[in-house]
């Protein structure tokens, strides 16, 4: 295991020190959650007895303490319930902090059903909001207490209101954590849906799958528009299949092209930062990636070309070409902050037979993306660079984790593969005020417990690792994360969620 832990902030004292640890005092304000078995996604470790001390009124954790064994739990159990406590006996389980998909889109219906082109331009803004919130719903009782919406793909700014729905300890919907973007911005002529008839016309019946501009100026005036909106997150296509009409004519067709320009990226990048908004890119090729984190980029989605060219065995140190080695520089250096989401089980998915002729993807990108992620992390790529985000919509809502599983099957450790989706995945979608030595300063005091998602907002206070301060989002399963980590994650398997000290399902049942 090649773990790459990072520093804590301040001293550990409220984690445990030992399995004996258990001066816990009783109270009404209190939830117990008993673990038999608790995943630090700092050490990779997973610790055995422990208790999870949940302020009720906060709903962030108070504290972490070790039990000697079931005896010593009984009894504490029941001087913690006369006092007015309540307890929840995870101990033939293994608790998580609850998992985070950096990558989804909610408004999306799995393309095996439904082709994309169909979604956007049949069905209605009303069906396809009431869809999401089905699909907030399944996300959350499959462990993931948090995600972040790349685009709401045709469905306008319906995301804005999704997520008020969504955030506060009284949500009015059962769902994840959500962070979202609006509308992806892409340049003339780049993106669909595309009319058959109007082949000059961007969108269909006025649908457009993403918002239009080019030029710094339109650019600049999107990035405002949408975070004047609400948006949490900007989403760029900095690369695609731009000659998608071609395909009669020329097998190079589906090639992706770069997109905006460096200047238009620039803009789109600074004029975000500036107002204290993230961006994230779709791109895929070793220059275009290194274009955008030498410009600051947040986070690379997809990647799946970035170091595909070596096929050797693994056991052989790979062979890229020079834009490779630059990309995967790029990705590895300690001083940048750009996260990579590779999004490997959509690749996946759209490889499958089932998956319809227009969606299946025809250049050969999971197979590319396979060798991208061995050879990256052959490479010199560290596991804590990686946060995990299937892209999915595309494939199934509440089968998120295929994406944790793809990350172990390719060469993430299990407990790294698990860090990729926990605090990994909140380094990679929290905001900028978490960013820098303010952000390290606001770190350094989160055991104070004086943010609570009351005071600071649903999206503003950290998760991801189960410490003082921190927000209660747990999850457990009866599985064996380290010898079945797909069989752990099913869905079936996760019997117990937990967000912001909220309990939404216990005992394997829904209890919203």
């Amino acid at each position: 295991m090649h773990i790459s832990s990072i520093p804590s902030p301040r001293p550990r004292a409220s984690g445990p020190t030992s399995a004996e640890d258990t001066d816990v005092i009783p109270g009404p304000d209190q939830v117990w959650v008993w673990a038999g078995k608790l995943f630090d996604p700092r050490t990779g470790i997973l610790q055995p007895r422990r208790i999870v001390v949940v302020n009720k009124s906060s709903g962030l954790v108070q504290e972490i303490k070790g039990y000697k064994s079931d005896l010593a739990a009984e009894a504490l159990m029941s001087a913690h319930a006369e006092a007015g406590g309540e307890n929840i006996d995870c101990m033939k389980q293994t608790v998580l902090p609850g998992l985070v998909d950096a990558h989804v889109h909610l408004f999306l219906h799995p393309y095996s059903e439904v082709s994309w082109d169909d979604q956007v331009t049949k069905w209605s803004l009303a069906e396809r909001t009431i869809r999401a919130t089905v699909n907030a719903r399944k996300t959350l009782m499959a462990g993931y207490t948090t995600v972040r919406d790349l685009g709401t793909e045709g469905a306008g700014d319906a995301d804005i209101a999704l997520r008020n729905a969504l955030s506060g300890p009284d949500a009015l919907i059962p769902g994840p954590r959500y962070f979202c973007a609006n509308r992806a911005i892409v340049p003339t002529g780049a993106y669909g849906p595309k009319s058959s008839l109007y082949v000059n016309q961007n969108g269909v019946d006025g649908v457009t799958g993403a918002e239009v501009a080019d030029g710094v100026d339109e650019c600049v005036k999107a990035v405002r528009r949408q975070i004047g909106a609400g948006a949490d997150w900007i989403k760029i296509y900095a690369e695609y299949s731009f000659r998608s009409r071609h395909a009669t004519v020329s097998s190079a067709s589906r090639a992706p092209l770069a997109t905006f320009n460096d200047t238009e990226l620039k803009a789109i990048i600074d004029t975000a930062h500036a107002l204290g908004v993230k961006v994230a890119a779709h791109a895929v090729s070793a220059r275009v990636v290194s274009t955008l984190v030498r410009l600051g980029i947040d986070t690379i989605e997809h990647g799946w070309d970035v170091a595909s060219s070596f096929s050797g065995p693994d056991n052989v140190p790979p062979i890229l070409s020079p834009e490779e080695r630059e990309a995967v520089r790029l990705l590895s250096d300690p001083s940048s902050h750009t996260r990579w989401v590779p999004t490997l089980a959509v690749y996946e998915a759209l490889s499958s037979p089932s998956a319809p002729p227009r969606g299946r993807k025809a250049d050969d990108s999971w197979a590319k993306g396979q060798r991208t992620f061995r050879n990256a992390l052959a490479a010199g790529v560290p596991p804590n660079k990686i946060a995990a985000g299937g892209d999915t919509g595309a494939f199934a809502h509440g089968a998120n984790a295929r994406e944790i599983v793809l990350l172990h099957r390719l060469g993430l450790s299990w407990a790294e593969a698990l860090r990729a989706a926990t605090l990994g995945a909140w380094e990679a979608v929290r905001s900028m005020r978490w960013e820098g030595a303010a952000g390290r300063e606001r770190l350094a005091r989160v055991g104070e417990m004086e943010e609570s998602e009351q005071d600071a907002g649903a999206n503003e206070v950290p998760f991801g690792v189960l410490e003082r301060g921190w927000l209660a989002d747990l999850v457990a399963t009866e599985g064996d994360v380290v010898g079945d980590l797909e069989g752990a994650l099913r869905p079936e398997n996760v019997g117990f969620v937990m967000k912001g000290g909220r309990v939404y399902k216990r005992d394997g049942r829904e209890v919203v």
